[in-house]
C-alpha cells in the first residue's frame, strides 16, 4: 500500500542529477471511477473548505509537514502514481467564479525552504474540474484547467493560478513532494 512506503514530511534529500522539466498528463487517473469519486466528493456539499483571507480563496490541507488528515485516502490513487518518497504538503484550492479572470501572483509553493533545497523537490497540480482558468508560469506557458489533468514541474518554478469565468468554481490539488 502507498502509505506504508511513504516517509511523510522528511525535509532533506539528496540533490537530483539531471534536469527536470514540465510534464502535462491528461486522463491522469485512468480509472474513471476513481476520478469520479474524487471529483464528486470535492465538488459536493459536504467537503470541508476553509477560507484563506490573504489569498481570497478556499483551501483544504490534506497533509502538511507530517500531519495528514482524514481525507488522505481519497488521494491514494494519485499518490501511488506520483510515487513520492516524501511529501511536504498536499493542498487543494477553490477559487470562485469572477466576472473577469483574476491572476494571482507568481510564487513557489514551498517558499519557506532554501533555493538549493527547493531544487530537489517536485510540484504537481491536479485539476479537479474543467473551466477557463489556468496555471501560468513565468516563461508565459499556460496550462489550461482540464479535469483529470496533472502538470508536474520542479518546485522552484514560479507559477500562478487564476479564477475562472465559465464555471461556479475552479478546483485544483497541489502536491509538493520528493521522488528518487
Amino acid at each position: 500500500m502507498w502509505s506504508e512506503k511513504l516517509h511523510v514530511g522528511v525535509p532533506y534529500c539528496k540533490i537530483l542529477k539531471g534536469k527536470k522539466t514540465m510534464k502535462i498528463e491528461d486522463i491522469f487517473l485512468e480509472d474513471q471511477g476513481e476520478f469520479d469519486k474524487l471529483q464528486q466528493f470535492m465538488m459536493g456539499p459536504i467537503f470541508p473548505w476553509f477560507y484563506d483571507v490573504d489569498k481570497f480563496q478556499f483551501i483544504h490541507i490534506f497533509l502538511q509537514k507530517y500531519m495528514p488528515n482524514q481525507f488522505m485516502n481519497l488521494l491514494g490513487p494519485i499518490i501511488e502514481l506520483i510515487n513520492p518518497v516524501s511529501i511536504w504538503r498536499i493542498k487543494a484550492n477553490l477559487l470562485n467564479r469572477t466576472p473577469n479572470i483574476v491572476e494571482n501572483i507568481f510564487h513557489v509553493d514551498m517558499g519557506d525552504i532554501s533555493e538549493e533545497k527547493l531544487k530537489q523537490w517536485t510540484t504537481s497540480i491536479f485539476y479537479v474540474n474543467t473551466n477557463n482558468g489556468y496555471t501560468e508560469f513565468e516563461d508565459g506557458t499556460k496550462v489550461e484547467s482540464v479535469a483529470n489533468r496533472m502538470v508536474t514541474f520542479p518546485a522552484n518554478m514560479k507559477h500562478r493560478g487564476t479564477s475562472c469565468t465559465d464555471e461556479k468554481r475552479r478546483v485544483v490539488i497541489n502536491f509538493n513532494y520528493y521522488t528518487l
